[in-house]
Formats: structure tokens, C-alpha cells, sequence
């Protein structure tokens, strides 16, 4: 039998969130009900009380209340309430958290569930469970379900809709994780175009006795990756592909932020970076990309895909951007630079094939390293397995205190 924490503003949707403690008890569960509303006064009954949540925050909840300013007590709340559900976590207090909401729900409820372990159990039955939800889930495994109509009182839709969530948390803390698993971990980085790359380093890494979980670099995959790292789980980073940077710095679309490959130097851990990829930016449809770019060089990579070719100026850039995170690194780094080709396309032949602005980039990254970083150059593309395997090697010997060759 496991405590599930019911979260949610129980002024105005007591009886929703009521409802699904109940379902949740007919599967044999606990209910921990925690009322985040900042209205009048709850209208059921719960186990911990707004003020209390506001405590655990170290929040004078009756200052905020008394301003009578709704957004600043719905931040306040989103302030506290991962605070207090982060303890109870800790002391073993609950197993699950659910809530219900619209708008200040949401943001309530999220901003406490983000505050969770990955593998937590966190299930957010939302009007606004659809469209963007990026700024709701973040970079955690928060299940986000849409409500279908608003959760404002019981009716055939909503009894339907939170009778199917309780019976979804449920099967999330009643389903046992193996985690026999003890194998050191490693992350790395990968997009279509370095594919090749990371899957024959992987192989090196894991035959060395590694567990390597690969991240997509599409912007939410490289903030998740960040993540994880920041987590304390991670022995070493395969950062083979940087392709998020050229988005940040030129308007694409995959942007992972201004924040991206510093979890490593903060976390102090081994690494290999490579400027994988930085020949591209990701743009959607042809018809979404801006205007100011016409004349630029493109590749459709799919109908819903149009990557634009980085230019001399912008590689300069992207190289001294890479190069200013990588000083920040005091555990081993080595960077890697492929000469022939950053990325499938970019190759003799290929559409995005230019030196010029290769060399940019990687003159970029070598003028503003710091000197005692090692650099290594290969005259390979980036996918060649001589090249993956000299990513992998180098990254086990930082690993094992040595200076790779």
C-alpha cells in the first residue's frame, strides 16, 4: 500500500481533488490531501493546510494573502510547494503525487512536481495538458493528462477523466522498478547526424563496464541531459553533439538556453566535448523559417524539419561560446574536432559542405581554450568509427585519472 499526495487549490476544486482520493483508495491506496489555494477557505477535508505548505517555504502566507495580488500568491505557493513535497519525499512520506487544475493549478502543482526525483510517480490532470507544456514539465517526467472540459465540479466527462487518473497514478506506484542496475553512468549527446558516432562509442563504453544513456539534442533532451547531470547519478559526459548552441545563438528552434554544457564543469566530471553538428540550425516547415535568412543555404531534412547552413561569422561565434563553457571545467576535458566533417551533411560532397566555416568554428574554440585543455584533431568525419572510438578512449582515460593520448 502506498501514500499518494493529492495536491491542489481545495477552495475551488475540493470536490474534484475529494473525488480522486477517493478512486484512489478504492485501489487499496493512502491519501495525503494538500491544499495549495491561496481563496477562501478549503471546502473538504485534508491532512495539510496552505499555511503549512507556506511554512514549509518559509513564506509569511497571510503578508501575500492580505496584498489580495492572485499571481503573487499563486508564486508564492508554486514557491513553497515544491519545498514541502520534497520533503515528504525524503522522509518516505508519500510514493505518488496527483493534482487537478487550471491555470494556477497547474503552476502550482508542476512547480512542485519538477522539484521530484525522475521516476518519481507525478501525474497532472490539466486544462492545459495540451499545445506547449514545455514550461509545465521542464525537464521531469511529469505526465501531463488533459481534463477534456475544465475541472470545475463533477460531471460525466470529469468523473470519466479522474477516475481514469486515479487508476493512472495507481498503476504508476503499484509498477516496481528493477534496480538491480549498478553500473557506472555515463551520459551523451546525439542528433540524426552523429548517430553513428555516439552508437560506436557507446559500444566502446559500455564493453568497459559503462550504463550510457543517450539524450537527444533537440533542446528539451540537452536541458534534460544538463539535468541528470546536475542530479549527482552521472560519472562522465559524452558531449559529442552541441547543435542546441547554433539554435541559441542564431533563432532556431531547438534551443536547450544560455545555460547549456555548464552541469558538467559544475558537477565536476570527466568529459569529451565535441562541436558536433554546429553547421546547422533547425527551423520547422520551409515556410516558418524568417525571412532575413533568404539566400542562406538549406537542407529539408523532412517536411517538418528545414536546417539552415551556420555561416564563417556565426562558427567564430559558436566556437568561442563552446570554448568559454569548457574553461569553466576543472574535472579532465578533451575536445575532439573531426576536420573533415562536424555532421553527415557537411562532408566532401554534401550540402552543407564548407571548410571556410569550419575552420571558423574550430579556430574558434582553439584561439579562446584554455591552454592546458588537451585538443585533439582528427582528419575524419564525425561519424567514422576511428574517430568514435578516439571520443570513447579519451573519455576512459579521463575517467580512469590518466591524459588521454
Amino acid at each position: 500500500m502506498a501514500t499518494i499526495a493529492v495536491l491542489g487549490t481545495l477552495d475551488t476544486k475540493g470536490a474534484e481533488h475529494a473525488f480522486i482520493a477517493h478512486e484512489i483508495r478504492k485501489h487499496g491506496h493512502e491519501t495525503l490531501m494538500i491544499d495549495v489555494g491561496t481563496g477562501a477557505p478549503a471546502t473538504v477535508a485534508h491532512q495539510i493546510t496552505r499555511e503549512e505548505v507556506a511554512a514549509a517555504g518559509e513564506i509569511d502566507l497571510n503578508a501575500v494573502l492580505a496584498r489580495q495580488d492572485r499571481g503573487e500568491s499563486v508564486a508564492a505557493m508554486a514557491k513553497a510547494a515544491p519545498v514541502l513535497l520534497q520533503q515528504l519525499v525524503k522522509e518516505g512520506g508519500i510514493q505518488g503525487v496527483v493534482s487537478l487544475g487550471g491555470g494556477g493549478g497547474t503552476a502550482i502543482a508542476t512547480a512542485a512536481m519538477r522539484a521530484l526525483p525522475v521516476g518519481f510517480p507525478k501525474l497532472m490532470i490539466s486544462t492545459l495538458a495540451s499545445g506547449n507544456t514545455e514550461h509545465y514539465v521542464g525537464t521531469k517526467d511529469i505526465v501531463m493528462m488533459p481534463s477534456i472540459v475544465d475541472v470545475s465540479g463533477l460531471n460525466r466527462i470529469s468523473r470519466t477523466i479522474f477516475t481514469r487518473g486515479a487508476g493512472a497514478i495507481c498503476g504508476m506506484v503499484e509498477s516496481k522498478v528493477d534496480a538491480t542496475e549498478d553500473k557506472p553512468i555515463i551520459v551523451a549527446s546525439m542528433f540524426g547526424n552523429t548517430t553513428q558516432c555516439v552508437e560506436e562509442a557507446r559500444i566502446i563504453l559500455e564493453q568497459a563496464g559503462y550504463e550510457v544513456l543517450v539524450f537527444h539534442s533537440t533542446g528539451s533532451g540537452g536541458r534534460c541531459m544538463e539535468s541528470l547531470i546536475e542530479s549527482g547519478l552521472v560519472v562522465g559526459v559524452l558531449d559529442i553533439t552541441a547543435t542546441e548552441w547554433a539554435d541559441e545563438l542564431v533563432g532556431g528552434v531547438l534551443s536547450a538556453g544560455p545555460h547549456r554544457h555548464e552541469a558538467t564543469g559544475k558537477a565536476k566530471l570527466p568529459a569529451i566535448v565535441v562541436p558536433g553538428c554546429l553547421d546547422m540550425v533547425n527551423f520547422g516547415e520551409p515556410e516558418t523559417v524568417p525571412s532575413k535568412f533568404a539566400g542562406r543555404t538549406f537542407y529539408h531534412h523532412n517536411p517538418q524539419v528545414t536546417l539552415m547552413r551556420t555561416n564563417q561569422e556565426e562558427c567564430a561565434k559558436l566556437g568561442r561560446i563552446l570554448a568559454e563553457k569548457i574553461n569553466a571545467y576543472t574535472a579532465p576535458v578533451t575536445v575532439l574536432l573531426p576536420l573533415k566533417a562536424i555532421s553527415v551533411i557537411s562532408a566532401p560532397g554534401q550540402s552543407f559542405h564548407d571548410p571556410a566555416a569550419d575552420e571558423a568554428l574550430f579556430k574558434g574554440i582553439k584561439d579562446h581554450l584554455r591552454s592546458d585543455i588537451p585538443v585533439i584533431e582528427q582528419d575524419a568525419e564525425i561519424n567514422d568509427p576511428a574517430f568514435a572510438k578516439a571520443c570513447a578512449e579519451a573519455l576512459l582515460h579521463s575517467l580512469e585519472g590518466q591524459a588521454p593520448s
